[in-house]
């Protein structure tokens, strides 16, 4: 399948490794042209040579004010983003009762703000055009609450609700929003929360951890003219883990 993306132009965010990588990856091999995002600036670049992709924007998403300017010197460097992945890393854990309000508030800076600046400083370009794609990375925590993730839980639940939102209110103009909601998939940040291929595969009807180049083909997809009739979803990729529909 031809996925109609040659020569588009996307930004995705927190593509230095793990989920944002193998998203970049994918839309690099359907031929777009792709600026990276990432805090480090090292890594970054060595990551944008080896993937060939256009462009590495170092840039810490956790600060106010930073996603708007992101995506400010992208359309600048690239005449425009056609392709809006919102990929930002995930809060500490923590219950309740010990999650601190400067947790709270850096949970919503970079979960929250990040997509909501960046969406409304895409959308004028995207409009003016007549096509666009923005996909929100986000988690299956969004439809079912996992233990002591009480901040990405939160937060990311709250994310269904926008894409929902502003996808009614964009689709007129050719613009698709949808989330994609990763599950347990091999990454760093999978090693961070303790969460091994053994502890977990027994809980996963595919019995094993996701490859994120699995994801990183959905998010592509999504970004797709194959995929101009999908519009509000949220979608999981997750290996049958959730129990609800």
């Amino acid at each position: 399948m031809d996925f109609g993306l040659k020569g588009r132009r996307a930004l995705v965010m927190g593509a230095s490794a793990g989920l944002g990588r193998a998203c970049a990856t994918a839309l690099v091999k359907e031929g777009a042209t792709v600026a990276l995002c990432a805090r480090g600036g090292d890594r970054l670049q060595a990551t944008a040579e080896a993937m060939g992709a256009a462009l590495a924007v170092p840039c810490d998403l956790s600060q106010p004010g930073a996603a708007r300017a992101l995506v400010r010197e992208v359309v600048a460097k690239l005449g425009g983003v056609d392709i809006l992945v919102i990929n930002s890393g995930g809060p500490p854990p923590g219950g309740i009762e010990s999650i601190t309000d400067t947790q709270w508030q850096a949970g919503f800076q970079s979960l929250w703000m990040t997509a909501v600046d960046s969406i409304q400083e895409a959308l004028p370009g995207m409009k003016a055009q007549g096509w666009g794609r923005i996909v929100l990375v986000t988690s299956t925590a969004a439809r079912e609450a996992l233990p002591n993730l009480t901040i990405s839980n939160g937060l990311r639940a709250g994310l269904l609700g926008l894409v929902k939102t502003v996808s009614n209110e964009v689709g007129p103009h050719g613009i698709t929003v949808n989330a994609a909601l990763p599950g347990y998939h091999a990454t760093d940040r999978m090693k961070d929360l303790g969460l091994t291929d053994e502890k977990v595969a027994p809980q996963i009807p595919a019995r094993r951890l996701g490859r994120p180049e699995e994801f990183g083909a959905l998010v592509a997809f999504l970004a797709s003219e194959p995929a101009a009739y999908i519009n509000g979803q949220s979608i999981a990729c997750d290996g049958g883990a959730l129990r609800g529909f």
